[in-house]
């Protein structure tokens, strides 16, 4: 009797909603200050030019998704194209993020309710509250992808559709005048804005991880991807616009997309924001646990990690195993807060992600791979040009971090190398 396989159950518009829920989480309404503040009016261009230099590497994820069927992404590229070692990092890099960012999201999803429910600042109230929310994302994971696909896409519909109204309305109520004039502007807090970006626009490289899951991957992968970039540009940057020109100093706000709604939609407009930041990072949390799981059993199934990790349950056909214990780790570090600082890798988790996937597109074009690598669906134009530069958007991730960014990457990286030294010699064994 044959061992039961993942179900192939998803569309490309899934693949997009996965990929929109997760770069629009709840940073998206709290940002346009943080942005404005070191760069003024030059924030919503900088938001276009992300979006820009998002795009660059997402087209190198299209072309190298759209050569491979199987779950892991990032991951089945740099081990065709790297070997073992380099794509078990990845692998671990991203797994490591997004169980750190789900613990993240969840606390944030206790904060934005005690604005209403002041009981959720205390230990006890906060605690149940996150279980309540992990654990039931993890159960809907575990009855089927096709019922966390639904709860990721209703989720990301709950998500844009106040962010949709607050633009459309908000549009009438711009302040254009304030745009300009663009002041002079320092190298560092370009920088210092260009990475918060970099942050903002993250999540998307999660798209293809599933894909032993799409019904025809190889072809879906990049529509996702470009269309992913496209929706959350849009949104992001005309979010921008509208808060920095309503509010009258949008630097001095914690709650930036909040107070504006208030602005020309009152209290009603707070309440509508601020429910839609909850609905947000919810979503966010649904496609950690989906994204994430997958990532364990993609490391399982190419023998990188025990084959525990790797079952599928016969009924629903999930990788249940690895779902349970994605969700159970980001549990005990939301509980805990101890993924604060953990959280501080993440700047060279994405490094090595994007790196390794644009890196691993040029790569595999050469012929040597003709045998064992299936030909591109989608390929980038202009030669190498596009994965040359997506490669140098990844490493400027480098001259934005701070020193603490950099040593928790190098410590993850190493935990990751360990990791892998002992499942290689146990399972040898």
């Amino acid at each position: 009797m044959s061992s039961p396989t993942l179900l192939r159950a998803l569309s490309r518009w899934d693949l997009v909603a996965i990929g929109v829920n997760q770069v629009i989480g709840g940073a998206i309404f709290l940002i346009p200050s943080q942005v404005a503040t070191p760069i003024g009016t030059w924030a919503p261009w900088f938001f276009v030019a992300g979006g820009i230099a998002s795009l660059l590497v997402a087209l190198c994820f299209a072309e190298v998704g759209s050569r491979f069927e199987g779950t892991g992404g990032p991951y089945l590229y740099t081990r065709a194209a790297f070997g073992d070692f380099v794509a078990f990092e990845v692998g671990w890099m991203q797994w490591f993020t997004r169980v750190t960012s789900q613990a993240s999201v969840a606390n944030g999803i206790a904060l934005a309710l005690a604005l209403y429910w002041p009981a959720m600042q205390d230990d006890v109230p906060r605690a149940v509250l996150i279980g309540a929310i992990t654990l039931l994302l993890a159960w809907i994971n575990h009855r089927g992808v096709r019922l966390g696909s639904l709860v990721v896409n209703v989720l990301t519909v709950g998500k844009l559709v106040p962010l949709a109204v607050f633009i459309t309305i908000g549009l009438f109520a711009v302040r254009w005048e304030r745009l300009g004039p663009l002041p002079d502007l320092a190298a560092a807090d370009a920088a210092k804005a260009a990475l918060l970006l970099i942050f903002a626009f993250g999540g998307f490289d999660v798209i293809s991880v599933p894909a032993g899951e799409a019904k025809d991957p190889r072809r879906d992968i990049p529509f996702a991807f470009i269309t992913t970039i496209a929706v959350v540009t849009a949104v992001m940057t005309l979010g921008q616009v509208v808060t920095q020109t309503v509010l009258d100093d949008v630097t001095t706000s914690t709650t930036p997309m909040a107070d504006a709604a208030g602005r020309f939609l009152g209290p009603l407009g707070v309440a509508m924001i601020t429910i839609g930041s909850v609905v947000s990072m919810t979503g966010n949390n649904a496609g950690q646990v989906l994204t994430g799981s997958r990532m364990l059993f993609a490391l399982a199934e190419n023998n990188a990690l025990p084959a525990w990790f790797a079952r599928v349950h016969p009924v629903h056909r999930t990788p249940s195993n690895a779902v349970w214990f994605t969700a159970l780790v980001a549990l005990v570090l939301a509980i805990s807060g101890s993924f604060q600082e953990l959280a501080v890798a993440s700047a060279v988790a994405r490094l090595v992600t994007y790196t390794g996937a644009c890196a691993a597109t040029l790569a595999l074009r050469s012929t040597r791979f003709s045998g064992t690598v299936r030909p591109a669906v989608f390929v980038v134009p202009g030669g190498p040009l596009v994965p040359i530069l997506a490669i140098l958007v990844s490493l400027s991730i480098l001259v934005g971090a701070s020193r603490e960014q950099l040593l928790g990457g190098t410590w993850a990286l190493l935990g990751g190398a360990v990791l892998f030294l002992i499942a290689r010699r146990a399972l040898r064994r």
